[in-house]
């Protein structure tokens, strides 16, 4: 059975961190593509970052680049999302995603992932 299970969302204050987690099991992470989306309310689900499955092709959303950095640990079949100075425009709920077989040229569209954790909201005051 495949899950993946989003954890590490909270309230934090303008510019401070958090890094979001998304454990894997029933499958491997490492030959995989994995996305982060998030969802604010009245919005359709975004691209935030996503790495393809050789890792040789990494989008960030224009929002995210230099503050946002997605990663992937093997040897815990875990993906992150490091999110650095945070600001209100960042509250949303953020999701994982991942999927083997979604090819590069779609490895920002929601609709390319079968595999979804389930959630986890972040709130930045400002």
């Amino acid at each position: 059975d495949v899950q993946l299970q989003a954890s590490g969302g909270g309230l934090v204050q303008a510019g401070g961190s958090l890094r979001l987690s998304c454990a894997a099991s029933g499958f491997a992470l490492d030959d995989v593509a994995i996305g982060w989306f998030r969802q604010a309310p009245g919005q359709e689900r975004a691209p935030v970052a996503c790495i393809s499955s050789s890792d040789d092709t990494i989008y960030y959303a224009d929002s995210a680049k230099g503050r946002f950095t997605v990663s992937r640990d093997n040897a815990k079949n875990t993906a992150y999302l490091q999110m650095n100075s945070l600001n209100p425009e960042d509250t949303a709920v953020y999701y994982c995603a991942a999927d083997r077989n979604v090819i590069v040229s779609a490895v920002r569209s929601p609709r390319a992932y079968d595999h979804w954790g389930q959630g986890t909201q972040v709130t930045v005051s400002s």
